[in-house]
């Protein structure tokens, strides 16, 4: 094999190459694809002085000069679409289909946030609601917390963590970002647009490091934020060790979809196998449990059986695979033993098939007890677990009897069943009439319970990065 050169990370918005000793592997082939320049402990607290130190001049940049640099984000990810696609597919094992949506959500994402830097507004606050208060008028701004600290998946190299970056821009906030060991290209990427801007020096570093090299991103006192995106336990550990700085978390999630009698259901089974195996289930919101209405549960399971079997698994780079690689053989090996315990536990495979390495194939379970892991914890893979109900109350209160709340996705005709599950469902979003798997770029996006705290989406993001800051003036000649 050719000796890969290093790649550089970026350090107080340069690019560095101390080494090389990250390895990132083609999820299909196996391949050494890139050898990446790995931060140490001292590389951190470097890049957190740096941010430290350009927070008042990310705060003083205009909001039209924001707004330049994340345009131009825009343009060069729009030029270099195809090569970023190309190397998702490889390093993420992303279908290359899949791969290309993945970087059109990248550049919308960077487009919302070109749009929201020039609307970060306060208003005028009337104070004067009691004879003590005449004279008083008050008025709020929205003003940048100051360095942040972000921590992305390997799931979504590219977009999760524009979904941090972007808004960091708008806010005029310096940042620190450690993206996922597994899938450090993306964001790298994104670093080379952003050392083509004219971004205060320091204002951003993009630093793979192994996770146990990482606590600085947490723990330190300097970084008023922490937005982290990843596993419940991973998560709510570092919530606890985050001291004084706010804390976002998006994490994980089981997510349940109902089918209703009234549905359509061509519709709604075309959708469900999207929802369950879009870039092989690895995604918090992917469906994993499908309840149907027994009237029909037969003709849904059929349709679904049939079409989940015509699904094509292998290369990612073929334009006709849907089901590629999960991100690791050991990962495939963890959900196909879940599979396995659901089995012996009298659940049945209705399709699906033994593993060949990190691929799996597209499996849906019935029958399974809903204790059991499969059901109960976030599957992350291609698997969904299907289920009968009678009554549509009962259906939500099964959704609801997870630890997790991210979002729901309900297929029924009736008004006033879909105002129903948004009333009663505990998650972060209820989808009518698609899988809980769809989302679109600027909405709010976060979950409750174990699934998480605070909202993503770049407007919301854009208020956790930013603190309310008031005026009141007194005027001493008011009668």
């Amino acid at each position: 094999m050719t000796e890969l050169t290093a790649q550089p990370y970026f350090l107080a918005s340069k690019p560095a190459a101390p080494n090389g000793d990250l390895e990132v592997a083609d999820k299909y082939t196996g391949e050494t694809i890139a050898r990446v320049a790995i931060a140490d402990a001292a590389a951190i607290d470097q890049a957190i002085s740096a941010a430290t130190a350009a927070a008042e001049s990310m705060r003083r940049l205009p909001p039209y000069e924001r707004q330049r640099v994340l345009e131009h984000c825009v343009q060069r990810f729009a030029e270099r679409r195809e090569e970023l696609a190309t190397m998702l597919c490889a390093e993420a094992g992303k279908p290359i289909k899949d791969s290309r949506g993945e970087v059109a959500r990248l550049i919308d994402t960077f487009k919302i946030a070109a749009e929201e830097s020039v609307r970060i507004n306060g208003e005028v606050l009337n104070l004067e609601i009691s004879p003590r208060a005449r004279g008083y008028r008050g008025m709020w701004q929205r003003v940048p917390v100051g360095p942040c600290s972000f921590i992305s998946p390997f799931n979504f190299p590219l977009n999760l963590a524009a979904h941090k970056i972007a808004p960091a821009i708008a806010a005029g906030c310096p940042f620190v970002l450690k993206p996922a060991s597994r899938t450090p290209l993306g964001a790298l990427a994104i670093g080379e647009v952003l050392a083509e801007t004219d971004l205060p020096a320091g204002a951003f570093s993009i630093l793979p490091c192994h996770r146990d090299g990482a606590d600085l991103f947490t723990t330190d006192e300097r970084l008023k934020l922490l937005s982290f995106t990843g596993s419940p336990a991973v998560g709510w550990d570092l919530k606890a060790r985050a001291g004084k700085k706010k804390v976002v978390l998006e994490l994980g999630g089981n997510a349940a979809c109902i089918v209703d009698e009234d549905a359509d259901l061509d519709d709604a089974v075309a959708r469900l196998v999207i929802g369950a195996f879009y870039q092989s289930g690895q995604s918090c919101i992917g469906v994993q449990r499908i309840l149907i209405h027994e009237r029909i549960y037969d003709t849904v399971r059929d349709k679904l059986v049939a079409a989940t079997e015509k699904l094509k698994a292998g290369d990612p780079r073929d334009e006709e695979t849907f089901i590629g690689p999960m991100i690791s053989a050991g990962e495939a090996e963890r959900l196909e033993g879940w599979i396995e315990q659901a089995l012996a536990a009298g659940g049945h495979r209705l399709c699906g098939g033994p593993r060949d390495g990190a691929l799996l194939p597209a499996t849906l379970l019935e029958d399974v007890p809903p204790e059991l892991p499969v059901c109960a914890e976030e599957a992350f893979g291609p698997v969904a677990v299907l289920s009968k109900f009678s009554d549509f109350s009962a259906a939500l209160a099964e959704v609801n009897a997870s630890e997790f709340g991210l979002q729901a996705g309900v297929f029924t005709r009736d008004l006033y069943k879909a105002q129903q599950a948004w009333d009663e469902l505990e998650v972060g979003g209820v989808v009518i009439g698609d899988v809980p798997s769809w989302r679109v770029d600027h909405m709010p996006y976060g979950g409750v319970k174990d699934s998480g705290l605070g909202r993503e989406g770049v407007r919301w993001a854009i208020e956790d990065m930013t603190e309310v800051r008031l005026l009141v003036i007194r005027d001493p000649h008011a009668k």
